[in-house]
């Protein structure tokens, strides 16, 4: 009776696997999705503590995205709440709001990513950097935190403060947004320059129709033969 009782078992085991939905996985942020979160934020919630491993996590994207003659030349510094003062006084951010004097004291970051590289800068680390800022920015996004990449900066502060070896080439900066910020299609030609009205920060983006090239007419001729 044992082995009938345990025989009974083991089919009713195995007919409610078979009736049970697959298990899947929760589906990632589409690259879309993330890409739309993706907006470059000026004001942070200074209540919001980003922590180590967070920006570690960050960071880490960068052992997996390509690099230029696979030189790999970047190093990265985070820099948490307890070294911001290191690195606030010698950024500057909305070069198109001056009025707005950014950063703000009481919305400035407390987290920053800073990109130093270990040789002279050239064409193929600016190919690096923006590379690796992009798919940072992207992961910050992708673990619901937010940024913007700053390239008005002291770097010769900014190592001094930091005790750098190697020269910054730009510095991310990491944190909870708190800015509505909105993207607006325009037509090439017009203007990009970023704005705010009534609260929102509008981002003027050109639709993807301009951005394509359109094959020339003199591609579809024919070359002459030759004689």
């Amino acid at each position: 009776m044992a082995d009938d009782y345990l025989g009974r078992k083991m089919e009713e085991y195995r007919a409610r696997s078979a009736a049970a939905p697959p298990h899947r996985r929760k589906p990632s942020a589409a690259l879309d999705s993330l890409l739309q979160k993706n907006r470059s934020h000026r004001g942070y919630d200074t209540g919001f503590a980003v922590r180590e491993d967070q920006l570690r996590t960050i960071i880490s994207v960068n052992a997996k995205i390509p690099s230029a003659r696979n030189q790999q030349v970047l190093r990265f510094r985070p820099v948490l709440a307890d070294e911001a003062h290191k690195v606030l006084p010698h950024i500057r951010l909305g070069a198109a709001l001056p009025q707005l004097h950014l950063p703000a004291p009481d919305s400035a970051p407390n987290a920053f990513i800073v990109v130093c590289s270990t040789i002279g800068e050239n064409r193929y680390v600016d190919m690096d950097t923006g590379i690796s800022a992009q798919s940072m920015l992207l992961k910050a996004a992708e673990i619901g935190l937010n940024g913007i990449c700053i390239g008005a900066f002291d770097k010769k502060r900014i190592a001094e403060a930091l005790g750098l070896e190697l020269e910054p080439i730009l510095v991310l900066a990491i944190g909870k947004g708190i800015e509505k910020i909105e993207t607006v299609p325009i037509e090439a030609g017009e203007s990009t320059v970023y704005y705010r009205r009534d609260g929102v920060h509008y981002v003027p983006k050109i639709r993807p129709e301009d951005l394509t090239i359109p094959k020339s007419r003199t591609a579809d001729s024919r070359p002459e033969p030759l004689e």
